[in-house]
Order: structure tokens, then C-alpha cells, then sequence
């Protein structure tokens, strides 16, 4: 596994889920340890259906409901970030367990992280000119991922 871009490494990310679940009592079965990491292997956002689908290649017996019970519970540990979506599936994002904005192709449904240094200044601003106690954010981005508009002949410039 080589880091990603933006300096979140898989391995010690893979390493402090483990460690997470053990110190919450659980057992580190080898199907559970698969799951975390097909979570932590990708910057894909991938679904738990994904997620089933790579683990059952090496645990052919693991069930769909045990890839969704380990994913809820890493979510409920705060070890994933989950995203909801009205016409797709959830995605799951293992690397980066905390909010941070995204931009999804409306047509493959590719999920990417740009890395956008303004979102606490955000969060910030949002805070001041509401009132609110911001304890979370989403934003997210939609439009056509640069392969689509390829096989698509769209122009993007401006």
C-alpha cells in the first residue's frame, strides 16, 4: 500500500482501526480484518456490496451481513465516514474518517477528495454568521469526472 496524496497512510490507518476494535473488545477475525483493509486500501469510496465483493474473493463463505455489521460498527467508532446518496448506494471512506468535501461524477459515481485548504474557514464563517455550534459539515460536489467528459466528447473549458 503506498500513502496517499494527501499523507494519509494506509498502514497506520489499517493499524489504529485494529487497534480501535481490540480496545473496544473485539476479536480481530480474519474476515474482519480483510474488511478493514479493503476500507483503507482505496481512495475509491467504495460500497459495502464493494467491499463484500473483494472480501469474499479470499473468505468465499464471509456473508453480505458481516461486511454491513463490521462497517457499522467502524462507522459508530468513528473509523469510517460514511456517505449517504439518494440514488446510489452509501460509500464508505476509511482514510479519512471525518468530514471533508468531496466531488462525485454523476455518471461513473467516482468519489474524489480534493484537498481544499478554506473548509475550516468555513465552518468558521458559518458558525459566526449563524450562531450555530458546528459539530459537523458535509459538502459535496457534483458534476462530470474528466474520463466521462473523455467518453463523452464534453468540452470543460470555460
Amino acid at each position: 500500500m503506498v500513502p496517499t496524496p494527501s499523507g494519509h497512510d494506509p498502514v497506520e490507518r489499517l493499524q489504529h482501526m485494529v487497534d480501535t476494535l481490540k480496545a473496544h473488545g473485539l476479536r480481530m477475525t480474519p474476515q474482519r480484518l480483510a474488511i478493514v483493509q479493503a476500507l483503507v486500501s482505496t481512495q475509491a469510496h467504495p460500497s459495502v456490496e464493494d467491499i463484500y465483493t473483494e472480501v469474499s474473493r479470499q473468505f468465499p463463505t464471509t456473508s453480505l451481513a458481516t461486511v454491513y455489521k463490521t462497517v457499522s460498527l467502524l462507522k459508530e467508532l468513528h473509523e469510517v465516514l460514511e456517505l449517504g446518496f439518494p440514488n446510489m448506494s452509501n460509500r464508505y471512506d476509511g482514510l479519512k474518517p471525518y468530514p471533508h468535501p468531496h466531488v462525485i461524477c454523476l455518471r461513473c459515481k467516482t468519489i474524489m477528495d480534493p484537498e481544499l485548504v478554506s473548509i475550516a474557514e468555513l465552518a468558521e464563517e458559518m458558525a459566526q454568521k449563524t450562531g450555530f455550534a458546528i459539530v459537523s459539515h458535509r459538502l459535496d460536489f457534483f458534476g462530470i469526472c474528466p474520463e466521462c467528459q473523455r467518453r463523452e466528447g464534453v468540452d470543460n473549458r470555460p
